[in-house]
């Protein structure tokens, strides 16, 4: 296959670019500076410019684009940086689509757990209400850009949770904490969080590529587990102690919204389509995903 993809340079975007490349296929990939290689497109998502040509031919299109959620602290000025980092790249791909006669079949456009707002009783599943918050709102109207693709093309929006990776992702400002042994469970702890390691992250994607799946789809572990047992695990895979317990005050004075939203956030996703399409985790229990976490950090 030949896939065209946004956000390649990215955690998630390098790690599904080597997945897709290991199938076999062709992954071309959009950049901001000029373009180095036969591989490699220039657009402008800012200015909303993409030369259409690059997806003509092309059997399917992945959007990873938009700033880091976890890099830095919520400021009003960081939420519109995400916000026109998702939205704009997101709409000069559906825009370039809709100029071409046959476009590409499928459309991957990612999507967030923090679709489902930052506190919610119960299980999530696919067909579950959004929430609010600055993450419900943006995961919202991201995944109504996305099915601004041209009528036909199949849409998939991805709603990943907490990527597990020993170079950061949505853990980037918890990291260092861990890894200097200041970090403990954080708020009360009995918080879940939707977790996948990096490399079943890329597997998932990579497998909706292909699936005859549409529409969202949650990205996560089948097995829930509360901040308590992430903690302790990433704890254990640093080699530091976590008994320290952060309180949510302390969380919001570094962290800001994002304390609320990420850290705080109680989401007991459930990856129910792709249970049912029968996808198969490398790593579905948090036992599996720290010893591959520790494998991952040895190296």
């Amino acid at each position: 296959m030949r896939i065209v993809m946004s956000g390649a340079s990215g955690m998630i975007g390098t790690a599904l670019s080597k997945q897709l490349a290991t199938d076999g296929n062709e992954v071309i990939r959009l950049v901001r500076r000029p373009a180095t290689t036969a591989l490699e497109w220039t657009w402008d998502p800012a200015k909303g410019e993409l030369d259409e040509a690059v997806l003509d031919g092309a059997d399917a299109v992945v959007n990873l684009s938009g700033a880091g959620i976890g890099d830095r602290p919520w400021t009003k000025r960081r939420i519109q940086v995400l916000t026109e980092s998702r939205l704009g790249p997101t709409q000069t791909l559906t825009a370039a689509m809709q100029r071409l006669s046959t476009p590409p079949a499928t459309f991957i456009s990612q999507s967030a757990s923090g679709y489902y707002g930052a506190s919610r009783e119960g299980a999530l599943r696919e067909d579950s209400a959004p929430g609010g918050g600055v993450l419900g709102r943006l995961s919202a109207e991201w995944e109504r850009m996305a099915r601004t693709a041209p009528a036909g093309v199949r849409v998939v929006t991805p709603r990943t949770g907490v990527v597990l990776s020993t170079s950061g992702g949505a853990l980037g400002p918890l990291l260092p904490l861990l890894k200097l042994g200041l970090g403990g469970p954080f708020g009360n702890g009995r918080q879940y969080w939707p977790w996948i390691t990096l490399a079943d992250e890329a597997k998932a994607l990579a497998y909706l590529v292909k699936a005859q799946i549409e529409g969202p789809v949650n990205v996560c572990a089948p097995e829930s587990a509360d901040v308590n047992a992430i903690v302790a695990g990433l704890a254990k895979v640093f080699h530091r102690p976590a008994f320290l317990r952060v309180p949510r005050p302390a969380l919001k004075l570094v962290l800001g919204g994002l304390a609320d939203e990420l850290v705080m956030a109680n989401q007991r996703m459930q990856p129910a389509r792709l249970q049912e399409a029968g996808f198969h985790w490398l790593h579905p229990s948090l036992p599996d995903a720290m010893a591959w976490l520790s494998r991952e950090q040895a190296q």
